[in-house]
């Protein structure tokens, strides 16, 4: 409920503003590669504007995911090392139960057979 809330409040007001501007900006735009000659036409792409626009969101989308990613590495590595201990620590308690099964039997059967 709360994620649908925080889709509506924040990227529906940025697909519109991003849709104004497409709608806006159709013309075409030249982008220059290479800062010493502008003219070069092996180092320019003429698209339209909101072209850019889109290439810039899904680039910054891209980036951000990708440093959040890394950045959460460790806590991810120790969850990984808090899985697999719990792991050792959940059989191991099992071979002790197992073990104090065993070792109850043993005690309750010398004294049933004495009786």
């Amino acid at each position: 409920m709360t994620k649908k809330l925080i889709n509506l409040v924040i990227l529906l007001p940025v697909a519109i503003i991003l849709i104004v501007l497409s709608v806006a900006n159709r013309h075409a735009v030249t982008l220059a590669l290479n800062p010493f000659d502008p003219a070069d036409s092996m180092l320019s792409v003429t698209a339209p504007f909101f072209v850019y626009l889109f290439l810039a969101v899904i680039l910054g989308t891209v980036l951000g995911a990708s440093l959040t990613w890394f950045a959460q590495g460790k806590h991810r590595k120790r969850a990984r090392n808090q899985a697999q201990e719990v792991a050792r620590w959940q059989g191991e308690a099992r071979r002790n139960q197992k073990r104090a099964e065993e070792l109850a039997q043993q005690v309750i059967l010398p004294v049933s057979a004495s009786k």
